[in-house]
């Protein structure tokens, strides 16, 4: 009589396309319809992209609401043999999204997790942004509330690698604005949208006229937002042995009738500095 053996199943992370369903992997189109179970983001939009591949195994819906209570459920499937394909709506699982809670989950049970690569939206920018690709760090989508933004893009103005942001057109705005405040109008920057669809769009410029250009026009799908790292000339600035004259300086011209923006502007043209630095201080004393 032989012995039924309980073998570990395992997880895959499988990329979907960002806009141009070719850019589907024929191993992850294989290996999506053989799986036990698929975990994805958005039940029904996914339907469409299995759908258009004949791609008939069972989903479930797995997402940022529910992965407290659903990832303990799916790695008890997995330790009893189910093969699982986690995806998102689109890109790589993990990126941004919840398919990384699914993969520590996985891992710390001692589950074999594999990758089933394929688009990523921030390195296709990257790779195609004409921005320096040696060093890079990616941030995906910035705090929505504007002090926390400003608070975490305070710490990456003198970061010397390539920048990488996610932002929605609805938000893009207000975040070029924070980004051009914080680290300079004249930094160079990207902003890629619609990337591998038919209106794909690469803007380049400088955060300032980034900014000037989504004021008059528009801003329509979703975007990916890189900017260059600080250069040596910027690093290390000569700033006021007391930030606090500096703060005492800007007070006295917004007394005066002065706007804050015109104000640290005045004193950085007084002090010989960027403006930039002017706002770093001011932050500190002004959250």
């Amino acid at each position: 009589m032989s012995e039924k053996i309980n073998t570990v199943g395992m997880l895959y992370l499988s990329a979907t396309p960002i806009g141009n369903l070719e850019d589907m992997t024929l191993r992850a189109i294989r290996i999506l319809g053989e799986a036990d179970l698929i975990a994805a983001e958005d039940t029904r939009h996914s339907r469409k992209l299995l759908a258009h591949f004949d791609i008939h195994t069972p989903l479930t819906s797995y997402h940022e609401h529910n992965k407290l209570e659903k990832g303990p459920e799916l790695v008890e499937k997995m330790l009893n043999g189910a093969i699982i394909v986690c995806i998102s709506d689109a890109g790589l699982p993990g990126i941004s999204d919840p398919g990384a809670h699914l993969a520590m989950l996985a891992v710390e049970a001692g589950i074999k997790v594999s990758p089933l690569p394929g688009a990523n939206a921030a390195l296709s920018a990257l790779i195609c942004s004409g921005l320096d690709t040696t060093a890079f760090s990616f941030y995906g989508f910035l705090p929505k509330t504007g002090k926390k933004r400003r608070e975490l893009l305070a710490t990456l103005s003198d970061r010397a690698e390539t920048l990488i942001f996610y932002e929605s057109p609805h938000h893009l705005l207000g975040t070029l604005r924070d980004l051009s405040e914080t680290l300079g109008d004249n930094r160079k920057a990207v902003a890629a949208r619609e990337l591998t669809k038919k209106f794909e769009e690469f803007h380049r410029s400088s955060l300032g006229e980034l900014m000037g250009f989504y004021a008059e026009n528009e801003p329509k799908g979703e975007f990916v937002i890189l900017v260059e790292g600080c250069t040596r000339s910027e690093a290390q600035p000569q700033l006021p042995e007391e930030p606090l004259h500096l703060r005492e300086m800007v007070e006295q011209l917004e007394k005066s009738g002065m706007g804050r923006k015109d104000a640290m502007r005045e004193v950085a043209k007084k002090l010989g500095i960027s403006r930039r630095d002017v706002y770093q201080e001011m932050l500190k004393f002004n959250p």
